[in-house]
């Protein structure tokens, strides 16, 4: 039996749960014995939708934010870029399919040269570059 890849699409709408867990070990900038926030990609998709236009914001201020409205100290790092990218990529597979440049969650807001998760996308900066200048935001 073949398997079939997941599409980016099918990645960012799946049924995995959010969670808080106490962090036994220390683990990148989160200490020991801390409470931690594994997001899901539709939630970072939500928070990304709601970044006004002309706005950046950064990977790590969304961990704040979102570590604080799920009642934890820190959201996972990993699980944060992994999210991101998927969001990205959904939203990249949308615009392919037709849907308007409104209607994609705005990703670029999100992503500059600086970001990891730009080296890592499918379709490489242009995009995010020509979306970024159009809004008044530095690549």
């Amino acid at each position: 039996m073949a398997y079939k890849k997941k599409t980016w699409h099918e990645k960012l709408h799946t049924s995995q749960q959010s969670s808080v867990k106490q962090v036994e070990n220390s683990f990148a900038d989160i200490p020991a014995g801390a409470t931690m926030f594994i997001a899901t990609p539709g939630i970072v998709d939500a928070y990304i939708r709601n970044i006004p236009e002309g706005t950046h914001t950064s990977i790590q201020q969304m961990r704040k934010d979102l570590a604080a409205e799920y009642a934890a100290a820190y959201m996972c790092p990993v699980t944060a870029g992994i999210f991101l990218r998927i969001a990205a990529e959904a939203a990249w597979e949308d615009l392919k399919a037709g849907k308007a440049i409104e209607e994609i969650t705005p990703f670029w807001r999100m992503l500059d040269h600086r970001s990891p998760t730009c080296r890592k996308l499918s379709f490489g900066t242009d995009f995010i570059k020509e979306q970024r200048n159009r809004e008044g935001l530095p690549f």
